[in-house]
């Protein structure tokens, strides 16, 4: 049987380990972790699915390999940019940032 004191433990006053003296409230989770920053809507350019139709994303480079019409600067590519008038109504409408609030 342990014969120590609740003194000669390692806990405070309540049952369980000693507090670090921090607050919940500082702790950051994946859940936390964007809470009071400016993060970009999911179809913004920079957004999770946005990023993927950029020149360097996985839907945007395949017409960039393939070049001509499909190119960023071709005929049907230029559409699909930021400033072209598919991409352009996308980010107008879908894209932008948002604030994250808790």
């Amino acid at each position: 049987m342990n014969n120590r004191s609740a003194s000669e433990h390692n806990s405070d006053s309540t049952i369980g380990p000693r507090s670090t003296g921090g607050m919940a409230s500082e702790a950051k989770s994946a859940a936390t972790a964007n809470l009071g920053n400016e993060v970009p809507k999911v179809f913004d350019s920079e957004g999770a699915i946005g990023k993927q139709f950029t020149k360097d994303g996985a839907i945007g480079s395949v017409g960039q390999k393939i070049g001509g019409p499909l190119a960023e600067d071709g005929m049907i590519g230029k559409r699909f940019t930021e400033d072209g008038a598919i991409g352009g109504t996308v980010q107008n409408t879908l894209g932008g940032h948002k604030s994250q609030t808790g």
